[in-house]
C-alpha cells in the first residue's frame, strides 16, 4: 500500500513540478524580453536627447539650410511621441535616422563646422550612442527569438497558452531600402 501512495504523490509531484519550473523559466524570458527592449529605449532617448545640441550647432553654421534642421526636429518629436509596438517605433527611428544622414550631409559643405570641437564632439557621442542602439537591439532579438522559441516547443507550448503567454515583435528594419547592399564602384567618368 505504501509503494502505491508513493507512486500517487510522484506522479502527482513530478507534473505540478514541471508546469511551476515551465513557468518560472518562461517568465524569466520574458523579463529578459522586457529588459531588452528598456535597454533600447534608453539608447533611443539618449539619443533623442543629443539631437537638439546638434542641431544648435549646424544652426549656427547653415542658416539658410532650414528645411533640414525642420526635418530633424519633427522626426525626433515623432520618435520621442512613438511610445507602440517595436515594429512602429522602427519605422520613426529608421526616419529619424535618415534626417540625420541628411544633417550629416549638409555638415559636409560647412568646413568651420566640421572643425567646430563641439560639434565633432556630438557627432562622436551620437556615433557611439547608434553602436549602443545596435548592440541593444541585437540582444533584444535574441531575447525575443529565445522566449518565442520556448513558447511554441511542445510541452511548454501546452503551459504557455494555458497562461496566455503571446509571441514579441522583433526590432526589425522596415525600410527595404535599408536591406540593400552599399554598391561601391571604382569606375571613373
Amino acid at each position: 500500500m505504501e509503494t502505491g501512495f508513493i507512486i500517487l504523490i510522484v506522479a502527482i509531484a513530478v507534473p505540478i513540478l514541471y508546469v511551476v519550473m515551465a513557468y518560472n523559466g518562461l517568465i524569466t524570458k520574458r523579463t529578459r524580453c522586457e529588459e531588452g527592449w528598456s535597454d533600447i529605449d534608453v539608447q533611443l532617448k539618449r539619443r533623442h536627447d543629443l539631437i537638439p545640441n546638434l542641431v544648435e550647432t549646424v544652426k549656427g553654421y547653415a542658416k539658410h539650410e532650414q528645411s533640414v534642421l525642420e526635418n530633424v526636429t519633427k522626426a525626433r518629436a515623432e520618435a520621442l511621441n512613438n511610445q507602440g509596438t517595436p515594429a512602429e517605433q522602427s519605422r520613426t527611428e529608421n526616419a529619424l535616422h535618415e534626417a540625420l544622414k541628411s544633417l550629416f550631409a549638409v555638415a559636409e559643405n560647412y568646413p568651420d563646422l566640421k572643425a567646430n570641437q563641439n560639434f565633432l564632439d556630438l557627432q562622436q557621442q551620437l556615433a557611439d550612442t547608434e553602436d549602443k542602439i545596435q548592440a541593444s537591439r541585437r540582444f533584444y532579438n535574441g531575447t525575443v527569438r529565445d522566449f518565442n522559441t520556448a513558447i511554441q516547443v511542445f510541452p511548454r507550448n501546452i503551459i504557455a497558452g494555458m497562461f496566455k503567454f503571446g509571441k514579441k515583435e522583433f526590432f526589425e528594419i522596415e525600410d527595404e531600402k535599408e536591406r540593400e547592399n552599399v554598391k561601391v564602384s571604382f569606375d571613373k567618368k
